[in-house]
């Protein structure tokens, strides 16, 4: 019996499987395990990726106007009710007009009169009793009244004042009674659907920008809301001071919630890649002027040299060094080379 065991442990020993020698291998397997680097991971996804630039102005009525008067006169009527809508055409005010009745119908008496000495003298010269001088006195006579008929006909005629266009009426700075004179500020009109946005842009985008172009807006007066426009025009002469771009969009305001004067925070969409690839921000690893990350491929990293591109919301896009499904590091490259074992402990995500 004891020769059969001896025998058992002499073959162990020859075999290199005695207790000793399987308890040391364990280790360095567990030593090389306890070597690999601890690092969070994610992968190179395509995904679509907006390139646009920001930036912040007003929002501004789409007509605006001060509505005045062209005479004066004593304010008769007041036709309309403080930010209320009106139509285009509707009266807004009303003057005393009894002065301008009475002056047309002094300049139609006046044309009147002109008319029968025309046709006499023009008699009287036809039969030569009468010079071509007074005809023609006669005949300009005559023209100077129609003139003034006329005159005195659009005079009345602008007692009454009307809305230019359709919007909204402000509040009034006049009452009635009151004598107000040529030119007197009386009321704001605000056309406010659409709306305009005018913003400034640094002068590097001047290439890009485009009519025609997206833009989505946010205002404080709503917040977490957003309201999308389209550029229709940009300023040919750029702002000396400031070196920017002067542009505005159209912004449909169908419920008339926006209105102007509003700050706005204005995004403007200059185009659209559908399949960008992006990894997280914190991926990259600046070395210099260049930008690195750390790709794993085979339980090891690689030190990979990338182009980078536009950053949006904790991402990066990545024109060069990475395809779809490349794995790199997010955290932990502080304790990396190039080659150094890694080993995931978030699993692989994005």
């Amino acid at each position: 019996m004891a020769r059969t065991i001896g025998i058992v442990a002499l073959c162990l020993f020859a075999a290199g499987l005695c207790p000793s020698s399987i308890v040391a291998q364990d280790a360095v397997e567990q030593d090389a395990v306890e070597q690999a680097v601890r690092v969070e991971a994610a992968k190179v996804v395509a995904a679509p990726l907006s390139e646009q630039v920001t930036a912040v102005g007003s929002l501004l009525s789409d007509e605006s106007v001060t509505v005045s008067s062209e005479i004066p006169g004593r304010l008769k009527e007041i036709h309309f009710t403080e930010g209320e809508p009106v139509q285009k055409g509707a009266a807004l005010f009303t003057l005393d007009e009894s002065v301008y009745r009475a002056q047309l119908a002094d300049a139609e008496a006046k044309r009147k009169l002109a008319e029968q000495t025309y046709q006499r003298t023009s008699q009287l010269f036809s039969n030569k009793y009468a010079t071509a001088q007074s005809a023609d006195e006669a005949a300009s006579n005559l023209s100077v009244s129609k003139a003034a008929v006329e005159l005195a006909r659009v005079q009345l005629e602008k007692t009454r004042i009307a809305a230019p266009f359709s919007g909204i009426v402000g509040l009034r700075r006049v009452s009635v009674g009151e004598y107000i004179t040529a030119g007197q500020a009386l009321v704001n009109l605000e056309a406010v659907d659409p709306v305009k946005a005018e913003f400034r842009v640094p002068e590097r985008f001047l290439p890009a920008i485009k009519v025609g172009q997206s833009i989505r807006i946010r205002v404080d007066a709503f917040p977490g809301e957003t309201f999308n426009g389209q550029i229709y025009a940009i300023d040919p002469r750029l702002d000396v001071a400031g070196r920017s771009l002067l542009v505005r969009a159209k912004v449909p305001n169908e419920d008339e919630r926006l209105r102007p004067g509003l700050f706005a925070r204005v995004t403007v969409l200059l185009q659209l890649k559908e399949d960008a690839l992006t990894i997280p921000e914190q991926a990259i690893v600046p070395q210099g002027d260049s930008q690195y990350v750390f790709k794993i491929d085979g339980g090891k990293v690689t030190l990979t040299e990338v182009t980078v591109g536009m950053r949006r919301s904790g991402h990066v896009e990545i024109l060069e060094g990475l395809s779809a499904g490349d794995e790199v590091v997010t955290a932990g490259q502080l304790k990396l080379r190039d080659g150094t074992p890694v080993s995931v402990v978030n699993g692989t995500g994005t």
